[in-house]
């Protein structure tokens, strides 16, 4: 181990499990007893250094060799235990099997991303050039099946598409553009309630075999997910939730200052998840059919706006504010989702579109939500942008659960004021859970004015430029429940009653007939898909246009400034 001398240390390592697990101790057919041994040599003298600085493209060569072995190696592997029969004492859908299928496909493909890693910097200046063919595992049968796209990279530096409405064109279509009306809304009774999945010990050899086809980096949009693990609610739902909170939704415009109005943006947007990612539980939500809409509000005590005045009061006919919300799933593939929501007497509204890109990342799943939001404050003249971050499944083969993370911004052109929030993930070893912080600054001084930090789910503090303190307890902070019309009203294409049916067989705890109303509602989709095809009839979103790059609903609130 020591830097002197001219020993090399050699590490070997195996794509089976040590002798004490189950499934080693087994034998596999079409596999020879040493098979599966990999010998790598690690120099560690700094002339063996020398040496492989030189050396440094043939030793790719090599290294390229030997995954080449290994990859036939699993192959073997994967063939001889796919060749099992499904019954009996060592059947091809064992837990251990299939755990070993799983893992040793994330083993080679971390390896191939290592040696790709090496390629691109053997070509750097200083290095000699070698041209060494990208190492991939090659794709079972099973897995193409599941595939059906391309493998999309998640970022959280990725570029969010921006929403060009300056100076935008009045869009005359206005057909299903009618609000519904407040008196066919009732009080939402829906607990939303979820337990979180705990330990999946009766589920697990699905999880297993699902990954056990999965690969490193995979696109999931295509690919179907075990039913158990729904929510029982859509994504355009869960949008919706993010807006519990309306009271601190509605106090950003009364804010006296920019400065006020952005620290009350950053206070609203780091409370707003807790109630719409419903805490860290880790399930997902249906993901909404092409044309699926979600329509909601909420009364708003007007005493429990911050500052609203005496005299918006006194001269108020309803001693509510109404906050109207609407969604829609405005593109399959890739799957897009626009909402809107707009306080017409406070003048706010807020536009946004979301791209949900979903991840393979091994033992965990990635979503990376890209795309943007839009505040804007009527009688302020003012415009907040806005980004999101990335979620994640951890540990998904043991006891799943749900962190957010990655760093967001909110930024203002029209007063200078910019801030940051990120969401922080969890280390790998020690650290807590949850972590969020956040810094709002005046862009042309540079002038810190306010940083939060604590948990997205649990406290929050908040620390200000006088130097005052506030803190803010998430789980303590009062929900406002949305108004929502009844199911049996609501049009075909309204989630609730477009999921209903799957809704109703999770709440009972039937799996099977849950899934069944889930694929005819996923073959319906594909039928409509093939019929607009051929007759040649692209899809009409019924509430978004598309502008730019991005989608913006069709009458917003500052088109009739």
């Amino acid at each position: 181990q020591g830097s002197s001398g001219s020993s090399s240390r050699t590490r070997s390592f195996s794509l089976l499990p040590p002798s004490s697990s189950p499934a080693s101790q087994r034998s596999l057919p079409h596999l020879g007893p040493q098979s599966n041994i990999v010998t790598v040599t690690h120099h560690k003298s700094p002339a063996a250094a020398r040496r492989a600085k030189h050396q440094y493209p043939e030793r790719l060569l090599e290294v390229k060799e030997v995954m080449s072995q290994a990859e036939g190696q699993q192959k073997s592997l994967v063939q001889s235990i796919e060749s099992l029969p499904a019954g009996g004492s060592l059947s091809c859908l064992d837990q251990d099997l299939l755990l070993l299928k799983a893992t040793s496909a994330a083993t080679l493909s971390c390896l191939g991303e290592c040696l790709t890693i090496l390629h691109s910097r053997s070509a750097q200046p200083g290095h000699n050039r070698v041209n060494v063919p990208v190492w991939t595992v090659p794709k079972s049968p099973s897995e193409e099946g599941l595939r059906n796209g391309g493998a999309a990279t998640l970022s959280s530096t990725e570029p969010s598409p921006s929403l060009k409405k300056k100076n935008l064109p009045h869009n005359t279509e206005q057909e299903g553009m009618k609000l519904i009306p407040p008196e066919e809304e009732v009080m939402d009774s829906d607990s939303n309630s979820e337990e979180d999945l705990g330990v999946l010990e009766d589920q697990r050899s699905v999880i297993l075999h699902l990954l056990s086809q999965l690969k490193l980096g995979m696109d999931l949009t295509r690919v179907v997910l075990p039913t158990f693990i729904l929510e029982k609610r859509s994504l355009l739902e869960m949008y919706a939730n993010f807006m519990a909170h309306p009271d601190l939704f509605l106090s950003i415009s009364a804010g006296n200052t920019p400065e006020e109005r952005m620290v009350r943006f950053v206070e609203y947007y780091m409370t707003a998840f807790h109630e719409g990612r419903k805490g860290a539980v880790a399930k997902k939500p249906y993901n909404p059919v092409l044309g699926e809409t979600f329509c909601c509000s909420w009364a708003v005590p007007r005493e429990r706006v911050t500052h609203a005045t005496n005299q918006e009061a006194a001269g108020a006919e309803s001693e509510y504010y109404r906050v109207r919300f609407v969604a829609e799933q405005v593109s399959h593939h890739p799957p897009v989702s626009g909402f809107y929501c707009e306080c017409e007497e406070r003048g706010m509204c807020v536009n946004a579109h979301i791209w949900t890109k979903s991840k393979f990342m091994g033992m965990s799943v990635g979503v990376s939500m890209v795309g943007e939001g839009v505040l804007h404050l009527r009688d302020h003249g003012e415009e907040y942008v806005f980004t999101f971050p990335s979620a994640f499944a951890r540990s998904i083969i043991t006891v799943p659960w749900v962190e957010l993370g990655g760093k967001v911004s909110i930024s203002c052109a029209q007063t200078g004021y910019s801030a940051s929030v990120t969401f922080h993930t969890k280390p790998f070893y020690g650290g807590k859970v949850h972590r969020v912080s956040a810094e709002v600054k005046q862009n042309s001084s540079g002038t810190v004015v306010c940083k939060a930090q604590g948990e997205w789910n649990g406290t929050l503090e908040f620390t200000y430029s006088s130097g005052e303190t506030k803190v803010i307890d998430t789980n303590k902070l009062p929900v406002i429940r949305k108004m929502i019309r009844p199911v049996e009203k609501q049009g075909r294409r309204e989630s609730r009653r477009l999921w209903s049916h799957v809704t109703a067989a999770l709440k009972e705890g039937n799996i099977d007939l849950a899934t069944e109303h889930k694929h005819r509602l996923e073959e319906s989709q594909r039928s409509d898909e093939r019929q607009r095809d051929t007759n040649n009839m692209p899809w009409k979103p019924k509430y978004f246009s598309k502008e730019g790059d991005g989608w913006v609903y069709r009458n917003p609130l500052w088109k009739t400034d």
